[in-house]
């Protein structure tokens, strides 16, 4: 049996892998889909401080509280910035980290570091003008190019607005996530972000990374549950 820990994205909660854990638990596995502070059903503990920090003890607490050891950690989009955070502090913990079309920054670099000045712009104007000036709304499910009209109406009902803070924290990254055995990038062919691309050039081209390509939008788990399940198994 293998433990999976699955991080969700920006703007999502844990409720976005419940397919995929469906099927990780039909194939006798333990699996953690941990919702983070100020979103999914925790939205009402959000707050101008909920920052980046936040969101890594959240899932740090959840390996401390269930005691997991060797797990498969794997973050989506922002839970990439996420699971950096984590595999720096807890990297003898985990036996493979899986960055699901996400992000991988360097140390000392934030969300906005990485995406540059105009999206920065874009989110402090959106949090201005409508979330209190600290949160920042959802973008729709047509951008993530989620792939039918009934799950595109079911992640635009779920999806809620994230502190700002969270995108502007740098993340601390010492070097320690090196000790992790297996590290796996996955590419969403059919998302176009350019956000994405060099992070999937980088570990395509690499040795030390497993690499796959899959034909979904930006949440290959709502989009393709079957193949990122078998991926995941794979990690196993």
């Amino acid at each position: 049996m293998t433990t999976y820990v699955l991080v969700h994205g920006a703007w999502h909660g844990g409720w976005c892998w419940r397919r995929v854990a469906d099927r990780l638990r039909k194939a006798g596995h333990e699996v953690f889909t941990p919702t983070m502070t100020g979103l999914g059903e925790r939205a009402h503990l959000g707050s101008p401080d909920t920052d980046l920090n936040t969101h890594i003890q959240d899932i740090c607490a959840v390996f401390e509280s269930e005691e997991i050891d060797r797990a498969v950690l794997c973050g989506h989009s922002y839970g990439g910035m996420v699971i950096t955070g984590v595999a720096d502090r807890l990297a003898d913990r985990i036996s493979a980290i899986v960055y699901l079309d996400a992000f991988i920054p360097e140390d000392g670099q934030s969300l906005f570091d990485i995406q540059g000045p105009e999206r920065v712009k874009l989110f402090r104007d959106l949090a201005n003008q409508s979330g209190d000036g600290w949160r920042v709304p959802p973008v729709s499910a047509e951008y993530f190019a989620v792939m039918t009209p009934e799950d595109a109406v079911w992640v635009d009902r779920r999806c809620v607005a994230q502190s700002i803070a969270t995108y502007a924290t740098p993340v601390r990254r010492s070097g320690a996530d090196r000790a992790i055995p297996r590290k796996i990038y996955i590419r969403a062919d059919s998302y176009p972000n350019s956000n994405f691309g060099p992070f999937a050039e980088q570990t395509k081209n690499d040795p030390a990374w497993e690499y796959h390509g899959v034909a979904s939008g930006h949440d290959v788990m709502v989009d393709k549950p079957d193949e990122l399940t078998e991926i995941l198994l794979g990690a196993a």
